[in-house]
């Protein structure tokens, strides 16, 4: 329904690419996911074979073991898990969350430790930055972390956190002596390091949320990430990359959740018509494909302007706040057209109904996103 090949900013080496993670994800997710959501996380196994897939990690350079890839094939990946609805799989935040902070800040050593495992899927990556008290506002954690003897002292909390339970290495702000903010490579073997539960959520199920909790947990020196107190400007660097990644997966959610409403109408069949043919249908449909159809121009024109350096974190704003708020009209007017089959669980729209929702708060809060562009006025 969607035609990838048009789309100008990708080559024909995306294309090819994006036939790979599409056979992949057909084969290796899709059969699985309805027992990864029973089970609150996906298997072991399928990271493995996402890495034999070359799909975790594809922008990490060559000279870390990588292959070196743009950014535009990370993209592919998040959107084609979007599509299907495969909420469980946390590749994106592993791959482009986890590795370009290590990739951009890490040093030779903390790259040579842990890039090459987590491209083999030897190592998941999690992001531990929201605690029960601070969200948004970053500048509001108080896990501390205090140098003690030839290394640092950690503590603190922190919550919704995705990858959580299978985490081998996790990039965790706290506070630091001089009250701000530093990041840490936290390795998930060292004495200290506790998880909670896997969080119960309206939906995204398959995907693992965790509590995380750091008791007196003794780092070594090199687990700093970067320079002390800089962990603030680290994070705000990744924003618009962060960001742009939400709102392709927005968009390809979106796409995905219109694809599966279109079929289920054009097979059912209501007052002795296919319910298609009233023209209450043909106009909902006509509205989500008409903002599907800007979405996805919008985003392109974002992801253009991200590979050639030109896209600041103001705009990205704006495109992870109109896209997920597109994503919940999409989804709410896709499952009313299912009419009450749309509220069973057993109908993909139920489960994209509940997924989307978290995405007018995670990465940013669409109130947030507001009081951002705001300031621009």
């Amino acid at each position: 329904m969607f035609d990838d090949s048009r789309r100008p900013v990708f080559n024909e080496d995306h294309n090819m690419f994006r036939d790979q993670v599409r056979t992949f994800l057909s084969r290796e997710v899709e059969p699985y996911h309805e027992q990864w959501e029973r089970d609150g996380m996906v298997s072991r196994e399928v990271w493995d074979k996402a890495a034999e897939a070359g799909i975790l990690c594809p922008t990490v350079a060559e000279e870390d073991g990588g292959l070196g890839l743009d950014t535009l094939f990370s993209v592919v990946i998040i959107e084609e898990l979007g599509r299907i609805g495969a909420s469980g799989p946390g590749f994106w935040i592993h791959s482009e969350m986890v590795a370009p902070y290590i990739q951009n800040f890490g040093s030779k050593e903390q790259r040579t430790q842990w890039l090459p495992k987590m491209i083999s899927g030897e190592a998941i990556g999690a992001v531990a930055m929201t605690e029960p008290g601070a969200g948004s506002d970053l500048k509001g954690i108080r896990s501390s972390a205090r140098r003690e003897g030839n290394g640092w002292l950690l503590n603190g909390q922190k919550v919704f956190i995705s990858n959580g339970q299978m985490a081998d290495v996790v990039v965790t702000a706290a506070k630091t002596e001089d009250g701000r903010i530093s990041l840490f490579l936290v390795d998930a073997k060292i004495d200290g390091f506790r998880r909670g539960k896997n969080l119960d959520k309206l939906g995204a199920h398959a995907q693992d949320t965790s509590e995380l909790f750091f008791d007196n947990m003794h780092l070594p020196a090199d687990a700093l990430l970067g320079e002390e107190g800089k962990g603030f400007s680290y994070l705000m660097r990744g924003l618009a990359r962060e960001r742009m990644s939400i709102a392709a997966s927005c968009v390809a959610k979106a796409e995905g959740a219109f694809a599966k409403t279109v079929d289920y109408v054009k097979d059912r069949r209501l007052f002795n018509q296919g319910l298609l043919e009233f023209q209450n249908t043909r106009f909902a449909l006509a509205d989500v494909k008409t903002e599907l159809t800007v979405g996805r121009a919008y985003v392109d024109d974002l992801l253009r302007r991200y590979i050639e350096g030109d896209l600041d974190g103001d705009t990205a704003a704006m495109a992870k706040l109109w896209t997920t708020e597109m994503l919940g009209r999409t989804v709410d007017a896709c499952l009313q057209l299912h009419g009450g089959w749309g509220y069973m669980n057993e109908y993909a729209i139920c489960k994209a109904y509940a997924d989307a929702r978290v995405e007018r708060i995670a990465g940013g809060a669409s109130e947030v996103m507001r009081e951002i562009i705001g300031r621009t006025i």
